[in-house]
C-alpha cells in the first residue's frame, strides 16, 4: 500500500498542476490582463505610425521603430517591465494561497493528496507560468503589429552590427526568457505574502507595493550600495542581448539574484504555511 501511495504522488502532483494551470488560464481576469498587456505594443506602434515621429525622447529603442518593426517588441518590454508586468504578476502571485482561502477551497485542497509543500510548489509554478505567458504576449503582439506597420529585415544592433531577422527573433526569445526570470523573485514574494492573509486583495496590493518600493529605491543614488540586492535592479538589463557579441553578465547576475529571492521567500512561505491553521 505504501509503495502504491508513493507511486501515485508524482501523478497527483501533475494532476494538481494541470488543474491549477487550467483554472488560471480560464479566468476572465487572466485574459483581461493579457489583453491589456497586448494592447501596450499595439498602442505604441499605432502612435508612432500615425505621428510619423519616433524621436525626441521617450522609451529606449523608440527612435528605431520606423526603421524596423521588431523594435516595437523592445520598446513595449521597456514600458511594461517597470509597471505593467509587475502589476499583473503581483495580482496572480498574491492570489495563489489567499484566493483559495477566501473561496473556502484551501482546506479541501489539503485534504486531497496534495500536501502543503506540493501545493505551494504548484501555486508558484502557476505564477511563473503566467509570468512567461505575459511576457510572450507582449513580445508576440509587438512583433505582429511591428511587422504589419513598419519595415522588417536586417536589424541594426546597439553595437552597430547588423544581423538577420532570424537572428533578431532568436534574440527576442532570449529577451523574453530574461524578462520572465526577472519576474520570478517577485512571484516568490507574492506567494509568501499570500500565505499571510485570507484576503487576496491585500496580498496583491502588498506584492505590487514591494515592486514599486524596490524600483523607487533603485533610483536613489544615495542607496547605490543596496541596488545590487534589489530584485528589480537588473530588470532592464536585456539590452545586452542586442549587442554583438552578447554579454551574459547581466543575465547571470539577474538569475542569481532572482534565485536568491526564490529560495528565501519560498522558505518563508513554507514556514508560514506549515504552521498556519487552515480554517477555510
Amino acid at each position: 500500500m505504501t509503495t502504491d501511495l508513493v507511486r501515485t504522488r508524482p501523478s497527483a502532483g501533475l494532476a494538481l498542476l494541470g488543474t491549477e494551470l487550467g483554472v488560471l488560464f480560464r479566468r476572465k481576469r487572466t485574459w483581461a490582463m493579457l489583453a491589456a498587456l497586448a494592447a501596450v505594443p499595439i498602442l505604441i506602434a499605432i502612435a508612432v505610425r500615425v505621428t510619423h515621429s519616433s524621436s525626441g525622447g521617450g522609451p529606449a529603442f523608440l527612435d528605431r521603430i520606423e526603421n524596423n518593426g521588431l523594435f516595437v517588441v523592445f520598446v513595449a518590454l521597456g514600458v511594461c517591465v517597470p509597471l505593467f508586468l509587475p502589476l499583473t504578476v503581483g495580482v496572480v502571485a498574491g492570489d495563489t494561497i489567499a484566493g483559495e482561502a477566501s473561496h473556502g477551497t484551501l482546506r479541501y485542497l489539503l485534504i486531497a493528496p496534495a500536501g502543503r509543500i506540493r501545493l505551494l510548489a504548484v501555486k508558484y509554478v502557476g505564477a511563473a507560468a503566467f509570468s512567461l505567458a505575459a511576457t510572450l504576449v507582449v513580445c508576440i503582439a509587438g512583433a505582429l503589429i511591428g511587422f504589419a506597420l513598419f519595415p522588417s529585415g536586417s536589424v541594426a544592433l546597439l553595437s552597430g552590427d547588423t544581423v538577420s531577422i532570424a537572428d533578431a527573433l532568436g534574440r527576442s526569445l532570449l529577451i523574453a526568457m530574461y524578462v520572465t526570470i526577472s519576474l520570478l523573485g517577485l512571484s516568490a514574494i507574492g506567494l509568501f505574502l499570500s500565505t499571510l492573509t485570507d484576503v487576496p486583495v491585500g496580498a496583491m496590493a502588498a506584492t505590487i507595493i514591494f515592486s514599486v518600493a524596490s524600483e523607487v529605491l533603485d533610483q536613489l543614488p544615495q542607496l547605490a550600495w543596496l541596488h545590487p540586492w534589489l530584485f528589480s535592479n537588473y530588470w532592464l538589463g536585456f539590452g545586452d542581448f542586442l549587442r554583438d557579441p552578447i554579454s551574459w553578465t547581466a543575465f547571470g547576475q539577474n538569475a542569481a539574484l532572482q534565485a536568491g529571492y526564490i529560495v528565501v521567500f519560498a522558505a518563508l512561505a513554507y514556514g508560514r504555511f506549515a504552521a498556519k491553521d487552515i480554517l477555510s
